[in-house]
């Protein structure tokens, strides 16, 4: 529900609408994110950086000064097409709040027919065209808004074509991304997509819960089955901790509406990322308590965590022009009594 504001009596206060809330064209000038061009994003107490030149992503997350996301060791990277194939994926991944993974692969690096499909596919290294900002009034509600497309295509091969606006409204603590995913070929083609939110400290420290409506959990490998029981449980970071991945089978309305939320009950603060389960139906947790790589991941997805090949027949297939549309909302969590609504969402829709 948009916030209304009464637009000329909030004007008698400020002089700019910038002064509280602004979209901004930026442009990054060392280290490997030089060049790098984006968005700076302020909403009041909500702050976030989109990158133009990387699928649109958003990088840095922030509220009221409190950083929310995780951002790896190499810090902000620019476009790496050079720098992502089999393994040497890990030198691009920089995290940030969102980095989309696809489309044509998501998670293990693989081959197939002599073609090279590199971890978390290439889209996140992908630069946007036809970008567009905008900060207006519509009626009694203040808009910030950017938009544009990326594009995963080859001669005589595929045409995906991403179209991705980011929005939000002043005086409201949230964000709403929508997708549009269209085959511009003419067969059917492979879509994996898997959306990879990545969050950090302070928000993410020992005690922080994770909180999500799952009927059950399963453990990809034998690390995740160490502690399996504290899968939910942020514990403290400690030295060479190998990566711990588990499996979820989310529940939902019956609109097919679910959510994912991390809270911190020190910091009484928390966020939750709302979608629908219709074109995402596995959902993958990623708790790295490694020091120094101290991030949870919480992934919506169309795929598995083996890669493309390992998909066969099952592989998320789009038709000749059709399209797939997939919807965020990521909402600031901010006191006890936000925090347990959220409780009790995940608890009703499990047992709905």
């Amino acid at each position: 529900m948009n916030k209304r504001i009464n637009k000329e009596e909030f004007l008698k206060k400020v002089g700019s609408m910038q002064q509280v809330a602004h979209v901004r064209p930026i442009q990054f000038e060392e280290g490997r994110a030089k060049g790098m061009s984006g968005y700076d994003i302020k909403n009041g107490d909500l702050r976030f950086q989109v990158l133009g030149d990387k699928c649109l992503d958003i990088a840095d997350f922030s509220y009221k000064g409190i950083n929310l996301s995780f951002l790896a060791k190499q810090g902000l990277i620019g476009r790496m097409d050079y720098d992502i194939h089999g393994l040497e994926g890990l030198r691009s991944i920089m995290g940030g709040l969102l980095f989309t993974c696809g489309l044509e692969n998501t998670c293990s690096p693989c081959e197939e027919n002599g073609a090279l499909f590199p971890q978390h596919g290439r889209i996140r290294s992908a630069p946007a065209e036809h970008l567009s900002s905008s900060e207006c009034w519509e009626d009694d509600v203040f808009k910030l808004k950017v938009s544009g497309e990326v594009r995963e295509a080859e001669l005589f091969g595929k045409n995906l074509k991403l179209t991705r606006t980011i929005e939000t409204n002043y005086g409201e603590k949230s964000v709403t991304l929508t997708d549009r995913i269209e085959n511009e070929s003419f067969v059917s083609e492979p879509m994996m997509i898997m959306y990879h939110f990545n969050l950090g400290y302070p928000l993410l420290d020992e005690g922080a819960k994770v909180i999500v409506p799952t009927k059950k959990v399963t453990p990809r490998d034998e690390a995740a089955k160490k502690n399996e029981e504290l899968w939910n449980v942020i514990e403290a970071p400690a030295t060479k901790e190998p990566e711990r991945v588990y499996l979820h089978d989310l529940a939902c309305d019956s609109q097919g509406n679910t959510f994912a939320a991390l809270v911190n009950t020190d910091l009484k603060l928390g966020i939750k990322i709302s979608f629908n389960k219709k074109h995402l139906p596995k959902f993958v947790q990623w708790k790295s308590l490694a020091s120094g790589d101290y991030a949870l991941g919480l992934e919506p997805t169309n795929s598995g965590v083996n890669g493309r090949v390992a998909e066969g027949e099952n592989i998320n297939k789009i038709e000749p022009f059709e399209s797939e549309f997939n919807q965020f909302v990521i909402s600031i969590i901010e006191g006890d009594e936000e925090i347990e609504e959220v409780v009790s969402e995940a608890k009703k829709l499990v047992h709905e």
